[in-house]
């Protein structure tokens, strides 16, 4: 006897101008695209927010739907799910800012003068 298919809710989006949705797509740790799908509403909300919209869907149709986006995973109750990026940026936005290396935050404070080691402005620090 066949079981019948676990659906799942898919969060969605829409999309502009179009009388159709698409699936949310994300990324694994590691960069790979994976289709997203969850096993409870409750945990779609909770990863996503309540204002996530989002379609029942059975694994064959979720994976069909995937399939033409070159996406043989599914990531099943992640824990968190990033919001999208503005549209307004596409899939790979520039930076509008200058990156900066590792470990050089930027510091809003304005430049102060150096201050020479031991004289009175650096007495009483601890090392």
């Amino acid at each position: 006897m066949d079981e019948a298919p676990i659906i799942y809710a898919v969060p969605v989006r829409e999309l502009p101008g179009r009388p159709v949705g698409t699936v949310r797509t994300g990324r694994s740790p590691q960069g790979q695209r994976v289709g997203i799908a969850f096993t409870r509403l409750e945990l779609l909300v909770a990863a996503m927010g309540a204002d996530q919209a989002w379609e029942e869907l059975c694994e064959s149709a979720l994976r069909s739907m995937l399939r033409p986006l070159g996406i043989d995973r599914i990531q099943v109750d992640p824990l968190l799910v990033a919001p999208p990026l503005d549209p307004s940026f596409g899939d790979r936005a520039a930076p509008t800012v200058p990156a900066r290396g590792p470990g050089r935050p930027v510091d809003p404070r304005p430049a102060a003068d150096p201050v020479p080691v031991g004289t009175a402005a650096g007495a009483g620090q601890g090392r």
